[in-house]
């Protein structure tokens, strides 16, 4: 538990030097086996790319360290509570373990709550404040688009 407390403690004095260079105060590493593999800041502010959170970035360095989009074995460490899009980023990478120092009633005074989003994004589809629509479309003369990328994988295998 010390070691994730010194985790922490790294990915908050990303958060505070971020926020002292006008970004938002967020930081973020990747950790395996012990040792920080990655580590990143929010870059919204410098980028003008509202996907540039911490830990999406944290993410992206990790798996080019690593070589591999798998970062199973690997946990997250946060100075914040992750939002939905990295939550999903680091479920998609395979990684199991996500700590973080902030939470989203932490935030909520300041404007870095993502707790309405977590709300949102928990309701069926036509209750949500996005509109979502499954239009099912495939092109004419080509094979389905899913079995044609597993043939093409099974040929590269």
């Amino acid at each position: 538990m010390q070691q994730n407390t010194h985790f922490l403690q790294q990915a908050i004095e990303l958060a505070y030097a971020n926020a002292q260079q006008g970004g938002r105060p967020f930081g973020a590493l990747v950790v395996r086996n012990g040792q920080v593999i990655a580590q990143a800041v929010n870059e919204i502010m410098t980028t003008n790319d509202p996907t540039a959170h911490a830990e999406l970035l944290a993410i992206r360095a990790a798996s080019q360290h690593l070589g591999s989009a798998s970062l199973a074995g690997c946990s997250v460490f946060a100075s914040g509570h992750p939002c939905p899009m990295c939550m999903g980023a680091m479920r998609l990478a395979g990684i199991k373990e996500v700590t973080y120092a902030y939470s989203n009633e932490d935030g909520a005074p300041y404007g870095l709550s993502t707790a309405e989003i977590y709300s949102d994004l928990a309701r069926p589809f036509d209750e949500q404040s996005v509109t979502i629509r499954h239009v099912p479309t495939r092109l004419a003369a080509t094979p389905d688009l899913y079995a044609y990328w597993k043939r093409q994988q099974q040929k590269g295998a």
